[in-house]
C-alpha cells in the first residue's frame, strides 16, 4: 500500500539525535494502553528527538498484529509534534508489510525494521526483504542490526548493498568499540560504504557516548524509553562536541550498563525501573519471560538510586 511521497513530509525526516524506544507494558497478558500512553508523553515533554515504539524493548515479537497496529496509534497519538517510528519485524514477508500498512495508517513517520529469523537467513534473502519493505512504502526505513535477538550478523557489504535501496534512511549498528580511536575507524568503514544522506545510529547504551563522539549521527536508546533525563544529556553533549562531558557522564552510568550485562539484558532491568517508578504495573513484561527476582530489583533500584535517577 504504497503513497505517494509528499515534500516535507515524512520521508524528509533526517533521523539522528536520541530515539527512545520504550516498553510496552502488557497487565494481565493484555498491552496496558494507559501505561504505553503515559511512556510516549512522558518522552514527548522530555524533548526527545523521535520515539521508537515497538522496537525489541517494545516486545513487538510477542504481540499479536492487532496489538501492534494499535500500540503504533497510541504513539503516534500521544506523541504531538515528536516522530514516532514503528518496528515491524517478523518471520514472514508478508506480515512485514502488513505491519508496514498498521504503521503507515497510524501515522508514523517511518518503520524499524529488524531481519528475523528462525531458519537462517543468507544476505541475499535479508536484502530482498528490504527490497519489498522500501518497495511498498515511501516511509523511510531503518535497517535494524540487533545480532542478539535476531540471530542475523550483518556485515559492512550488506549495509551497502541494502543502503542504496530507495528509502532507507538510518543503520542502527549494535555497539562499537570502546577504544575511542578504534571506535572512529569503524565508523568512518560503515559511513565511507554507504550514501550521505543514511545516517548511523548506535545501539547498546554502554557505547552510546562512544559511538556519537566517534560520529554517529543518532543513538537509539533502551533507557531512553524510561529515563529519558541521562541519554539526552550524553546526546546533547556529543550533538555539541562537548566529547568528554558525553563520555564522562556516560562512566558515570557504568554500575548501570553492568546491570545490563549482568541481570540478563537491558529489557528486564529497565522494565524493573519503570515497575518500580510506577510508570507500568507489576510484572510487565509478556510471559516466558520472567522480571527480575526480588533482590535483583533491590540491586538495580540501589544502583538509579546513587545514580541520582529516580
Amino acid at each position: 500500500m504504497k503513497q505517494p511521497h509528499q515534500e516535507g513530509g515524512p520521508t524528509s525526516i533526517r533521523l539522528a539525535g536520541l530515539s527512545a524506544f520504550p516498553l510496552t507494558p502488557l497487565r494481565d497478558d493484555a498491552v496496558d494502553e494507559r501505561a504505553f500512553a503515559g511512556l510516549v508523553e512522558r518522552l514527548t515533554a522530555a524533548g526527545v528527538d523521535s520515539i521508537t515504539a515497538l522496537g525489541s524493548t517494545g516486545s513487538y515479537a510477542y504481540l499479536t498484529p492487532a496489538e501492534r497496529a494499535r500500540v503504533a496509534r497510541i504513539a503516534v497519538e500521544h506523541a504531538g509534534a515528536t516522530p514516532v517510528f514503528v518496528g515491524v519485524g517478523d518471520l514472514r514477508t508478508s506480515r512485514v508489510l502488513a505491519h508496514v500498512d498498521s504503521a503507515q495508517e497510524a501515522g508514523a513517520a517511518g518503520v524499524l525494521l529488524a531481519p528475523m529469523t528462525y531458519q537462517p537467513l543468507s544476505d541475499d534473502e535479508v536484502l530482498r526483504l528490504f527490497r519489498a519493505v522500501t518497495e511498498h512504502t515511501d516511509r523511510p526505513v531503518i535497517v535494524y542490526d540487533n545480532p542478539g535477538t535476531t540471530h542475523f550478523t550483518f556485515t559492512t557489504e550488506l549495509y551497502a548493498r541494502i543502503a542504496e535501496l530507495p528509502g532507507i534512511a538510518s543503520i542502527k549498528i549494535p555497539g562499537v568499540p570502546t577504544d575511542p580511536t578504534a571506535a572512529r575507524e569503524h565508523v568512518a568503514m560503515i559511513r565511507a560504504a554507504i550514501p550521505e544522506h543514511v545516517t548511523i545510529g548506535v545501539s547498546g547504551d554502554a557505547f552510546a557516548a562512544t559511538g556519537l563522539n566517534a560520529g554517529c549521527d543518532a543513538w537509539y536508546s533502551v533507557i531512553g524509553g524510561t529515563l529519558p533525563a541521562p541519554a539526552l544529556s550524553i546526546t546533547r553533549a556529543a550533538q555539541a562536541g562537548r566529547t568528554q562531558e558525553a563520555a564522562v557522564e556516560s562512566r558515570r552510568l557504568a554500575p548501570l550498563w553492568e546491570l545490563f550485562a549482568e541481570l540478563g539484558g537491558s529489557l528486564r532491568v529497565t522494565a524493573a525501573i519503570a515497575e518500580h517508578l510506577g510508570l507500568v504495573p507489576p510484572s510487565c513484561l509478556p510471559l516466558p519471560i520472567q522480571g527480575l527476582t526480588d533482590s535483583q530489583r533491590v540491586q538495580v533500584i540501589d544502583v538509579v538510586t546513587e545514580l541520582g535517577l529516580v
